[in-house]
């Protein structure tokens, strides 16, 4: 009575404090150690987007780079940020642990931040300037300034840099202020190192058949898995030749021959995700053009409001503020109508949901290409084609395909960090986040290397190339052409990897159910 009266007062999900003991429900957890991670998020994205938005203009002015050459640096710079993630979740589930392993990278973060604002503050550091009357004379910017990245053009580099340096320390002070109401997991093996473990032993017994008869497959007790807060799954007839790794042979004692039931169906869970994976690639290929081309548009546009100079990048926020418009209300009105119909408690689907993501941004390059077209004509009627003089258009005529953009993501990017999340079994949790998040990584790489492969291949045989430093003797529209198409295709390939998706199968969905298994084993053990 007692023993379950103290069970009552702590977390039974296998959670513990920094030192290793048992959590105390009341105490930690909940929206209080929530509020904590959202400051700290707050913080953390000022500070890369505070970076990023204008990165593309500061290659360009500053360091004196072709349009296809800051695009590039631009794309592979935020490729490498989100492609990390892999490293920092093996870290976290085999080493570390999530709190340590976020607080190194916090502090590599922020002594970065310091770094980058000492360069810019330095005259030794500071670009050199492009002759005024020649700008062929321009001096080539050296390897180590191409870190001096930023956005306030009209402030100064120092205080452009030193203002998310401070919001970023804030961000971790308050992070690390909140530490008595985190709960922590302990790092629980790699995950890599387990789906290799899985594949391995299937291979090495690809001779034995596979089965789902639980008499011949090697499983760990009930008891086990509740005692460490994680649950066992049952074993299931998909992807059937990696049963062979669970199957009981007599030279399987190894633990690259034998893995558990839970161990394989963890493994084909993950693998059975990849081709949705893929299909996040191009779609994330948009999200590049939205800091690079789009912002680069935006400089040959007309951005006075009276006496206001608009900056090109600030844009953006077009973006941003229509996503979290967006995601307000799908959750409070979108979900509540589509709920009466479907029955579903997320109103549709999270494959669905990103579909229609796929679909918006679809729709977004097509509105892009045909803004871009009618730019260009404007620009050819008032003679600053060959120029590149300013375009006497409005910078808001590119407010829609940046808004466009922002309910693409609203749909798309919240689904894909739910589903991958969501989807990836429990002790892969990690392994599953980085799945949503190095989507972003790759589709920048890829986004990198279509822009210099198309640049490329146009200008050859004498023709002069559709993406050149003077955007008004460009076609970015063709570009823009090029993209939709590639992802309608890229978006039956989606709809082909949805249809043979299967879904997590959550036989142990809560540590209450484990309970309930326990204790009808021991009422039969007792019998």
């Amino acid at each position: 009575m007692e023993r379950g009266r103290r069970m009552n007062y702590y977390a039974e999900d296998g959670t513990v404090d920094l030192k290793g003991k048992p959590v105390l429900k009341a105490k930690t957890g909940g929206w209080k150690a929530c509020s904590f991670l959202l400051v700290y998020e707050v913080f953390e994205r000022m500070t890369y987007y505070g970076i990023s938005s204008n990165l593309v203009l500061y290659l360009t002015r500053k360091l004196h780079q072709g349009t296809v050459t800051a695009s590039d640096n631009v794309n592979n710079w935020v490729g490498t940020i989100y492609i990390t993630p892999i490293l920092g979740a093996y870290v976290a589930d085999a080493h570390l642990g999530r709190y340590w392993t976020f607080v190194i990278s916090s502090v590599i973060y922020l002594l970065g931040m310091c770094l980058l604002t000492l360069s810019v503050s330095l005259p030794s550091l500071k670009p050199p300037e492009c002759h005024e009357m020649d700008v062929t004379k321009c001096k080539k910017a050296t390897t180590l300034q191409l870190v001096l990245v930023y956005i306030q053009d009209n402030v100064g580099w120092a205080l452009g840099y030193g203002i998310p340096t401070i919001g970023l320390a804030i961000a971790f002070i308050t992070f690390l202020a909140g530490t008595p109401l985190y709960r922590h997991r302990l790092a629980s093996g790699s995950s890599f190192t387990r789906i290799a473990r899985v594949i391995v032993a299937a291979v090495r017994k690809r001779n034995v058949n596979a089965t789902i008869d639980s008499a011949q497959l090697h499983e760990l007790d009930v008891e086990e898995y509740t005692n460490k807060g994680k649950f066992r799954i049952e074993s299931t007839d998909t992807l059937r030749f990696l049963n062979k790794a669970c199957v009981r042979t007599s030279s399987s004692t190894s633990e690259w021959m034998l893995c558990t039931v839970t161990q394989v169906e963890e493994t084909k869970q993950i693998l059975r995700m990849i081709p949705i994976w893929v299909a996040t690639f191009i779609p994330s290929t948009m999200l590049a053009q939205t800091n690079t081309l789009f912002v680069k548009q935006g400089v040959t546009l007309d951005r006075h409001i009276g006496r206001f100079n608009i900056p090109p990048a600030s844009l953006i926020a077009f973006t941003s503020f229509t996503m979290l418009v967006c995601v307000v209300l799908y959750d409070r009105i979108f979900v509540k109508i589509m709920k009466r119909f479907t029955k579903n408690p997320r109103g549709i689907t999270l494959l669905q949901r990103m579909g229609i993501g796929i679909m918006i941004h679809i729709v977004t390059m097509i509105v892009a290409s045909l803004t871009e077209r009618y730019r260009l004509k404007v620009a050819k009627e008032h003679g600053v084609v060959q120029n590149g003089g300013q375009v006497p258009l409005s910078i808001f005529i590119l407010a829609p395909q940046f808004v466009l953009m922002g309910l693409g993501e609203a749909f798309l990017e919240v689904s894909k960090i739910e589903f991958f999340y969501d989807q990836a079994p429990e002790s892969m949790k990690s392994l599953g986040t980085s799945y949503s998040i190095t989507t972003v990584g790759i589709g920048s790489f890829i986004s990198s290397f279509l822009l210099s492969t198309v640049s490329r291949i146009t200008k050859k045989n004498g023709h002069k190339g559709w993406i050149l430093n003077n955007l008004n003797a460009s076609h970015l529209d063709y570009y823009y052409a090029f993209f939709s198409v590639l992802n309608f295709l890229n978006f039956i390939f989606f709809m082909f990897a949805t249809k043979y998706f299967v879904y997590r199968a959550e036989i142990s969905d809560s540590i209450d159910v484990l309970a309930q298994e326990l204790k009808e084993k021991r009422s039969n053990v007792s019998n």
